[in-house]
């Protein structure tokens, strides 16, 4: 298995088959790649993390953790990142997938939220408004949480439209006053272990 792996899946540059011998909660956060191209894009790059296929089983398994035997409905993702996350959590959990979109790319009846990105950017996020019906449960799935505009323009969503935030996942939640606004209002996951954490609040 070992060598068809390194033959279909290893580059020069990507070596997507070593697994550490002790696989503990994170390690999979070496596989991101720093930012090279300056303060335009985002500090680090989770592209190797979703290639390696046991780094996302396990960054996904990580996530999913802390709402065994919770009530879940619906699995949202948030455009575009968090699509690839929340997928692979609904598929895991056997749950419906849905989409929070960026405005314009839906043509259904949508309900729309303005927001303020990471970057200092206005937007306006969207759902269809058939697919929250009161009461139903929803875990919120994004890539990243850093200023916390983002994910609560989700969760503001959501609760208009009656459903329930049952819990908000990510690799990284930082310790942002979006970030601390969101843990203290709702059962969050993340995968960066506290040791961790203030290298990832300073972006280091």
């Amino acid at each position: 298995f070992r060598a068809q792996c390194s033959q279909r899946l290893q580059c020069p540059r990507m070596d997507l088959c070593h697994v550490p011998a002790a696989r503990e909660k994170g390690w999979y956060l070496a596989l991101m790649a720093p930012n090279v191209k300056g303060p335009n894009y985002a500090w680090l790059d989770p592209s190797r993390l979703y290639c390696h296929p046991q780094g996302l089983q396990d960054c996904v398994a990580d996530l999913l953790q802390p709402f065994q035997g919770d009530a879940i409905d619906v699995v949202a993702g948030i455009d575009a990142m968090g699509f690839i996350l929340g997928a692979a959590a609904a598929a895991t959990l056997r749950k419906g997938f849905l989409a929070i979109r960026k405005a314009g790319h839906l043509c259904v009846q949508t309900v729309a939220q303005p927001y303020t990105d990471y970057s200092g950017r206005e937007k306006v996020m969207e759902v269809r408004t058939d697919a929250i019906s009161p009461g139903l449960r929803i875990l919120l799935v994004d890539q990243w949480v850093e200023t916390g505009g983002t994910m609560r323009a989700a969760i503001e969503l959501v609760e208009r439209l009656g459903g329930v935030v049952a819990g908000v996942a990510a690799i990284c939640i930082e310790s942002s006053e979006g970030g601390k606004w969101i843990q203290e209002r709702y059962k969050c996951s993340h995968c960066v272990p506290p040791r961790l954490q203030p290298r990832f609040d300073q972006h280091q």
